[in-house]
């Protein structure tokens, strides 16, 4: 049944997005938001309903969604990954930025190769590999421009040493990744063992271009 009912809050926001740009307070969302109190936890409002509204463009509509809100600094805890269809939030925790998007902060994007920076947008989860942080997991970029070189640019979810706690103590920041986002150590493969295969990662940021750029953003 709760399944059903997401299906019906997706189809159902279509009426209200038409085929213009969305205006994130205008969607449908705001009462699942408040229900799983993620404002408590310190995600966006604004963050999780562009990445509901995204979630419309995707080829299969995934029921878990993981939000990396980098409109917040890396001191937060600021990835969310919530299962939709129980409509409980999975896990939240530190996730990195790229060493050239910004500070403490990410302020900068890029899909360049060898750019270092986070690039925004939406993302299908792929298949999990052991490399060099261990388990990590694939990434398909899903929009042109924007996120699409992932692969090129070996943009993968993974641990990381410097993405702790002891790290934010000692420098004021989470340290930086080449872009991928990357997440406690001890976190990493519980993590992945939840979201691989199919599922949603929305990186976001307010940021005037992305917004303006990004046809998941619109019905």
């Amino acid at each position: 049944m709760k399944r059903i009912a997401l299906l019906t809050l997706l189809c159902c926001s279509t009426v209200v997005l038409g085929r213009q740009p969305m205006t994130p307070r205008t969607a449908s969302w705001s009462k699942l938001y408040d229900q799983l109190r993620l404002s408590k936890v310190g995600l966006s409002r604004v963050a999780f309903e562009y990445a509901m509204v995204g979630l419309l463009n995707m080829e299969t509509r995934p029921t878990v969604i993981s939000i990396a809100d980098m409109s917040q600094p890396s001191t937060n805890k600021r990835l969310y990954v919530i299962d939709l269809a129980k409509q409980k939030l999975l896990f939240n925790t530190y996730v990195a930025h790229g060493r050239n998007s910004g500070d403490r902060l990410p302020r900068q994007f890029s899909n360049e190769i060898s750019s270092n920076q986070s690039s925004l947008g939406f993302y299908k989860t792929m298949g999990s590999y052991h490399g060099k942080h261990g388990l990590s997991l694939k990434l398909k970029g899903l929009e042109p421009g924007i996120n699409n070189n992932a692969f090129e640019r070996t943009i993968v979810f993974h641990g990381a040493d410097y993405v702790s706690e002891d790290t934010i103590r000692h420098t004021g920041r989470l340290g930086w990744s080449q872009g991928c986002p990357a997440v406690p150590n001890h976190m990493s493969t519980p993590i992945i063992k939840v979201i691989e295969g199919g599922s949603c990662l929305f990186i976001f940021s307010p940021d005037p271009r992305y917004l303006r750029q990004s046809s998941f953003l619109r019905g």
